[in-house]
C-alpha cells in the first residue's frame, strides 16, 4: 500500500518542481529591438507616446574592441528594462552627444553616461549602478505614488523600521485638503529618492505626535524626528527645508543612487565606514556609529557615509585593494573623492571595537584636519626615501666590497711573483 503513496508524492514534487521553474523563469534578452536611437525627427514623438521616457546620454560609440563591447554590454542592459517593462508604457531610447547634440541641447542632457526620465514635466536623472536590475527597481518606484498612505498600526510599524531612508510624513484633513495637495506636489519634486508619507487617521497621527497639518521630517538612523515649523506649509516652503536638510549625517550607500551619494562630498572628502550589517562585529560597529550620529546631529560639517561590503561583491577587491585594508572586518576612515587617497582608524581587533567616545575623538580629529589625507602622502614619500636611503647603503657597500676584491686580488698577484721567484 505504501507503493502508490511514494508515486504520488514524487508526481507531486515533480509538479512542484515544474511549478517552481515556471514560477521562477528570469527574462533572458529576447532579441528584439526596443531601444530607440533618439534623434531630432523621433524625440518629441517618443516624449508624446509613453508616459515614461529614458533616455541614456552616451558619447560616441567607440572604434576598439573592448569599449565596444562595454558599449554592447549598456545597450542589452537597456533592452533587458525595456523588455521586462514593455507593458508599463515605458519608452527608452539612446542619444548620442555628438552626433545628436541638437537634441542634447534642447533636451538639455548635459553628463555623458548618465540616463535621464522624463516623466510629465519633470526630469529626473538616475545616477546609480546601470544594472538592469536596479534601473527597472528605479523606475517601477518612479511610477507609484509620490505619496504612500498610511491609515493602520502595521503600516505605521513598517514606517518605524525604514530607519535607512529620509522619511517625510504629515498629517492632514483628507486627499481634498489644499495643504495635502500641496504635501504631494512637494513629494513629486523627490520621487523617488525620498520617501512622503501622510496620514488622515487620528489615531496614527496621535502615535506620531503629529497635529493637523502639521509635517516631520526624519534623517536616516535619527530616533527622533525634526518637526517643519510654521505650518501649513506650501510647496515651495517644503521644498526650500528638505534641499537645506536633505544631507544626512549617516546615510547607507546604495546602488540606485551610488553616484550621486559619492558626488555630494564635504570639500572633497568622505568619512566612510565599512560594516556588514549580517555578522556581529559589524552589526555592533553599526550602531556604535549610529549613536555617534544621533549625538551629532546638529554638526552641518559631519556627513558618513555606511557601505555593506555584502550590497557589493564585485566592488569588494577594487575597494580593498584602492584603500589597503581588510573589508571582512569592520573599518573606517577618511576617503579623498579625486584620488582615492586614504587613511583608516586603527582598529586592534574585532573584539576591541573603538567606543563611541573613541570614535568621536577619532572623528574631531578628521574634522578639524589633524586626521588627513595629505599626512598619508607624506608617510609615503617618507617611505619612498628610506627605500632610497637603503638602496644607497646598498650601493656603497657593493663599492667596498669590490675595492676588497682588489685588494685580494693585488695580494694574489704578490704571491704568485714571489713564487716564481
Amino acid at each position: 500500500m505504501r507503493t502508490p503513496w511514494l508515486v504520488v508524492l514524487l508526481c507531486l514534487s515533480l509538479a512542484a518542481l515544474a511549478w517552481a521553474k515556471k514560477g521562477l523563469e528570469f527574462p533572458r534578452y529576447d532579441g528584439k529591438d526596443r531601444v530607440l536611437d533618439i534623434d531630432s525627427k523621433n524625440y518629441r514623438k517618443a516624449l508624446k507616446n509613453h508616459q515614461m521616457l529614458c533616455l541614456l546620454y552616451h558619447a560616441p560609440a567607440p572604434t576598439s574592441k573592448e569599449l565596444q563591447k562595454q558599449f554592447q554590454m549598456t545597450e542589452l542592459v537597456l533592452e533587458m528594462a525595456a523588455q521586462v517593462l514593455q507593458e508599463k508604457d515605458i519608452g527608452f531610447g539612446m542619444v548620442d552627444s555628438e552626433k545628436d547634440a541638437k537634441v542634447a541641447k534642447k533636451l538639455d542632457l548635459q553628463e555623458e553616461g548618465s540616463v535621464y526620465v522624463f516623466k510629465a514635466d519633470r526630469v529626473i536623472e538616475y545616477d546609480g549602478l546601470l544594472s538592469a536590475d536596479i534601473l527597472v527597481e528605479f523606475l517601477l518606484d518612479l511610477l507609484d505614488d509620490p505619496v504612500e498612505v498610511i491609515d493602520n498600526a502595521l503600516e505605521l510599524q513598517a514606517f518605524d523600521r525604514m530607519e535607512e531612508d529620509i522619511r517625510v510624513i504629515g498629517y492632514f484633513k483628507n486627499q481634498e485638503s489644499e495643504h495635502f495637495l500641496a504635501f504631494n506636489e512637494a513629494a513629486e519634486q523627490f520621487q523617488p529618492f525620498i520617501k512622503f508619507f501622510a496620514t488622515f487617521d487620528k489615531s496614527v497621527a496621535k502615535e506620531l505626535t503629529l497635529k493637523m497639518n502639521e509635517v516631520d521630517f526624519y534623517e536616516p538612523f535619527m530616533e527622533e524626528a525634526v518637526t517643519i515649523p510654521d505650518k501649513p506649509h506650501t510647496e515651495e516652503e517644503l521644498v526650500a527645508f528638505i534641499n537645506e536638510h536633505r544631507r544626512p549625517t549617516l546615510r547607507k550607500l546604495r546602488a540606485e543612487d551610488m553616484f550621486e551619494t559619492w558626488e555630494d562630498d564635504l570639500d572633497g572628502f568622505h568619512i566612510v565606514a565599512f560594516a556588514e550589517e549580517e555578522d556581529p562585529d559589524g552589526f555592533e560597529f553599526l550602531e556604535i556609529l549610529k549613536e555617534v550620529a544621533r549625538d551629532n546631529t546638529q554638526n552641518p560639517n559631519l556627513s558618513m557615509i555606511w557601505i555593506d561590503p555584502d550590497d557589493f561583491p564585485l566592488l569588494l577587491p577594487y575597494w580593498e585593494k584602492t584603500f589597503k585594508i581588510d573589508l571582512f572586518r569592520p573599518q573606517i576612515g577618511i576617503v579623498n573623492v579625486t584620488d582615492a587617497d586614504s587613511v583608516w582608524m586603527e582598529i586592534d581587533s574585532d573584539e576591541d571595537l573603538p567606543s563611541a567616545d573613541e570614535l568621536e575623538d577619532w572623528i574631531e580629529d578628521v574634522l578639524s584636519g589633524k586626521v588627513n589625507t595629505e599626512d598619508d602622502d607624506d608617510d609615503d614619500d617618507d617611505d619612498d626615501d628610506d627605500d632610497d636611503d637603503d638602496d644607497d647603503d646598498d650601493d656603497d657597500d657593493d663599492d667596498d666590497d669590490d675595492d676588497d676584491d682588489d685588494d685580494d686580488d693585488d695580494d694574489d698577484d704578490d704571491d704568485d711573483d714571489d713564487d716564481d721567484d
